[in-house]
């Protein structure tokens, strides 16, 4: 089933990513001419997404001014301390505007082909996660590990053993109505607690502790990039060459 609204998270610096980043966040950096963020909305078109809620903090005024024109009703939800949290503290952000209903949570930096969002949707479970089996992987990739022989995942990390991971989460994930209560109190609790350098993966693994059900879309066949540097973009050019 189609889902109408989508959350990205484009509140970062991108320091490694200047001087490109000086005037904008990294979801604004340009591959083969496009925008990171043009391309995801493409996707996220293609699913019957309408609603999109951005998280925003380093030059909010660059997003704004590129999604005046954009086909979706756009919200902006603030991370006034976006300096000095991770990206848990961003998406807790986002409950308000979230609001009730099932939606996609995309990582701004992420370049992908649009079938990752077709996969995510195959599975029916609160918690659906795009999930590469195919890399050889290093300490700081977001990994995954799954329960032996299921798609069903045990947990998130990046201090995962190499040996013990599954794959790496490509930093997308459809997260149900029935899942999101949960999700967003999780986050609030973290946040409230001062646990502000959290990733968000690391509150879906407590999540998962306390029962939750979340799956992983493999989608090893599939492109996609995730932009940190300028040496990601040399190569997410040559991976997306028209």
């Amino acid at each position: 089933m189609a889902l109408s609204t989508a959350v990205v998270l484009a509140a970062g610096v991108g320091s490694r990513l200047r001087p490109l980043t000086d005037d904008r966040p990294k979801a604004l950096v340009t591959v083969n001419g496009r925008t990171l963020l043009e391309s995801a909305l493409d996707a996220l078109l293609g699913r019957g997404v309408t609603r999109l809620v951005v998280a925003s903090g380093y030059r909010q005024d660059a997003l704004e001014k590129a999604l005046r024109t954009s086909p979706f009703d756009v919200v902006f939800v603030e991370n006034p301390d976006y300096e000095t949290t991770q990206n848990s503290v961003s998406l807790a952000l986002c409950r308000e505007a979230v609001g009730a209903g099932d939606f996609y949570r995309l990582d701004g930096d992420v370049l992908f082909d649009a079938e990752v969002l077709a996969r995510l949707d195959e599975i029916d479970a609160p918690l659906v996660a795009a999930v590469d089996g195919s890399r050889t992987l290093d300490a700081e990739a977001m990994k995954v590990r799954l329960v032996p022989g299921e798609r069903r995942i045990a947990e998130f990390g990046k201090g995962i053993g190499l040996a013990d991971s599954s794959g790496e989460s490509i930093g997308i994930e459809r997260i149900s109505a029935r899942a999101a209560p949960e999700l967003f109190d999780a986050l609030d609790e973290a946040r409230r607690g001062g646990e502000t350098s959290l990733y968000y993966e690391d509150v879906y693994t407590r999540l998962i502790a306390r029962g939750l059900d979340a799956r992983a879309a493999d989608v090893s066949d599939l492109r996609w990039c995730e932009i940190d540097c300028e040496e990601d973009l040399r190569h997410a050019a040559a991976l997306f060459s028209p």
